[in-house]
């Protein structure tokens, strides 16, 4: 799996023009740690195999210290992309191996289905744990070990969680090392100066020529991807009702001139150069952005995962279809209730913090989950409510935080890929979550403990990425009173600021129709489309996929192009093409109709959704933006809400096509309803 990282990393990198000697110009702190530990981890391997008495003696120790000088290495270089993600798969595997004194657990079912034969493995640091998952597979670190299968010719084998982290973070710093430019040198130059490491990339000519030829902002004189990286390196001071950003104090100073940093850089070829430019590549060349996409996106394949076993783990247990859809009402609530107050406490609090406490608190319920299912199914309920309730605290902590580890311009490119990586999930993990689940049996809580793991994971790569703070202008009230007195604070700004209210009332008016598709959509299916002898489960999958298709393209599109369209506009256009999306699914009666319809409603979801994302954080002030987020999720989860709650009511009384088409048509005239406001045509 580790070779399919390099080789993943080598071929992206160089199929989109990059080139193997920029990876020579890395420069990397403490190498030696780097190449000694990895040369101990596979030595003692090696003499292992070969039954070597006195490596055995000593095998936990050697493979423990290799371990934790790999991690020391890579935590030395976490800001170059990739490498906070191969630390916490080290992390992960360096605990499963001294759990086990020495030996990396194997789970037996998953060594049975990716084809080996668990009383012939060859390897002489692996140990085959049984299939019962009792309190001894967790004693052994058994969500840690090998319990992935792949059961694919050439590359067959058995992968754990770490594994899948150390690829990622393999592909990611390769393909970032194949396309380094001037400008990319020079930041990490300026970076290691600044923090005093000994190490500092040396650029083969002056500071002052390979600035010459980037892009130039007159106000700092710094080339602007240097301006950027150290004007977010310091507090934003608030004030008014805008955030001032600290002056840069790194340019020319001292510490960078004494290192003489520069001396003559290759010509970068126009290719490389302009694919460094493409939104999305840039993106993923810049560490924090890329950990935490990467941490989210296992996170939410871990969520798919658990949520396809939660329900097959109620209606196992129950028989009930009821019971089964109380799962999701009791995952809705919160959102309705909670979002103001949430909102509120992450903006008085350390976002950072809130994220890496929401992960694993949420590693926390998910372990507990399959546990409470079996002793009580009534106890899953309240769990699934806390669960949901926390994430309520984690999204506008994300939210808040995206604006500050990503340049201006790239801030919708960003939101879109946030969103792409959501629509993966959906699109990818729900039948790679239905195939594992599948594969489990009557396994199902390793699929739980696995998502905790992927909670995990994400808490870690937050806390390694550096997140520069927001500094507030004065004290923050103490108590209940407090609270309410922030809580009125964000509401009088939603209120007050044209185009954010404009925007709240217009979502709330138009995702009525929403919650009707998402209310309606079977009994659509079932009712209303002639499917040539498919089973209106295929044809409402098959719709479900075209949105999840439609929200992929939609918003990876958006991410290439949205920054140079007005958001206002974008917001108008999406809800008005979305609600004749809508619309037309009641006047249609096939279904490729339909799923063609679906896929234009998935595409227009992205975008009004992410420009209006946006819009929220360029004119919240950053202190501001949990509550200001959150009394607009509360306000557009109860428009939805309530519209789930009245639909089968009307669907019943008027007809499911009727109500679906009436609903769309208020969604596009909720959008046109946007022109009477010239703050948001004009935003």
């Amino acid at each position: 799996m580790l070779l399919g990282g390099i080789f993943l990393g080598l071929i992206a990198g160089l199929a989109v023009g990059g080139r193997l000697d920029n990876l020579v110009a890395i420069r990397l702190r403490w190498p030696v740690l780097l190449f000694g530990a990895v040369a101990v981890r596979y030595g003692t391997e090696f003499a292992l195999g070969r039954d070597i008495a006195v490596i055995q003696a000593l095998q936990l120790p050697l493979l423990l210290g290799a371990y934790l000088i790999l991690a020391t290495a890579l935590w030395a270089n976490r800001a170059r992309p990739g490498m906070t993600l191969a630390l916490v798969g080290v992390a992960f595997n360096s605990l499963a191996i001294t759990l086990n004194g020495g030996f990396m657990p194997a789970w037996e079912p998953s060594l049975v289905a990716a084809g080996f034969d668990p009383a012939a493995i060859p390897s002489p640091i692996h140990v085959v744990l049984p299939p019962p998952l009792d309190i001894g597979f967790l004693i052994h670190a058994g969500p840690l070990g090998d319990v992935l299968p792949i059961p694919i010719p050439l590359v067959r084998n058995v992968a754990s969680v770490g594994d899948v982290f150390i690829s990622l973070g393999l592909a990611f710093f390769l393909f970032a090392g194949l396309l380094r430019t001037p400008a990319e040198l020079l930041e990490e130059a300026a970076r290691d100066a600044a923090a005093g490491h000994t190490t500092a990339a040396r650029l083969p000519r002056p500071v002052a020529v390979a600035v010459a030829e980037l892009p130039v902002r007159p106000e700092t004189g710094l080339a602007r991807s240097l301006a950027e990286v150290v004007s977010i390196a310091r507090p934003v001071i608030l004030g008014g009702s805008g955030a001032g950003i600290a002056v840069p104090a790194l340019s020319g100073t001292p510490a960078v001139r004494a290192r003489g940093i520069g001396v003559g850089v290759p010509a970068v070829p126009p290719a490389i150069a302009r694919l460094r430019g493409h939104p999305y590549v840039r993106l993923a060349l810049n560490g924090p952005f890329s950990a935490l996409w990467v941490g989210q996106l296992v996170s939410l394949f871990g969520d798919r995962v658990h949520q396809v076993a939660l329900a097959f783990l109620v209606l196992g247990t129950t028989g009930s279809a009821v019971a089964v859809s109380l799962v999701f009402v009791a995952a809705t609530l919160p959102n309705l209730v909670l979002g103001p107050i949430a909102g509120t406490l992450v903006d008085r609090w350390d976002q950072k913090q809130v994220m890496v406490v929401s992960d694993l608190l949420r590693a926390a319920i998910v372990l507990i989950l399959p546990v409470a299912a079996v002793t009580s199914v009534w106890l899953v309920y309240p769990l699934v409510f806390l669960l949901t309730s926390v994430s309520i605290f984690f999204r506008p902590a994300r939210t808040a935080v995206l604006p500050r580890i990503v340049r201006e311009d790239e801030l919708v490119t960003a939101n879109s890929a946030t969103w792409v990586g959501e629509t993966l999930a959906d699109v990818v993990g729900y039948p790679l979550a239905g195939l594992f689940v599948a594969f489990l049996g009557a396994a199902l809580p390793l699929a739980f403990w696995l998502d905790a793991a992927s909670y995990v994971a994400s808490a870690a790569l937050v806390l390694a990425v550096a997140i520069p703070p927001v500094a507030r202008a004065g004290a923050v009230a103490a108590g209940v009173s407090g609270v309410l007195a922030d809580m009125l604070t964000g509401w009088r700004f939603l209120r007050g600021e044209a185009v954010l209210r404009a925007n709240t009332l217009q979502a709330v008016v138009a995702q009525f129709s929403a919650g009707v598709i998402i209310a309606l959509t079977p009994v659509y299916a079932e009712r209303v489309l002639r499917g040539d002898g498919l089973d209106p489960t295929a044809i409402y999958a098959f719709l479900e996929t075209g949105v999840g298709v439609g929200n992929l393209v939609g918003g990876f599109i958006l991410g290439l192009v949205g920054a140079r369209i007005a958001k206002g506009p974008l917001v108008i256009v999406g809800y008005v093409a979305y609600g004749l999306c809508v619309a037309g699914l009641a006047v249609v009666g096939q279904v490729g109709m339909a799923i063609g319809l679906a896929f234009g409603m998935g595409a227009m979801n992205m975008v009004y959704v992410i420009p209006s994302q946006t819009l929220f954080q360029e004119r919240t002030p950053p202190d501001m933006i949990g509550r200001v987020v959150g009394f607009r999720f509360s306000a557009v989860f109860g428009s939805m809400t309530l519209a789930m709650a009245i639909s089968g009511l009307l669907g019943e009384a008027i007809g499911v096509a009727e109500v679906i088409g009436l609903f769309g048509i208020v969604a596009a005239v909720a959008g046109l309803a946007g022109l009477l406001s010239r703050p948001l045509r004009e935003a």
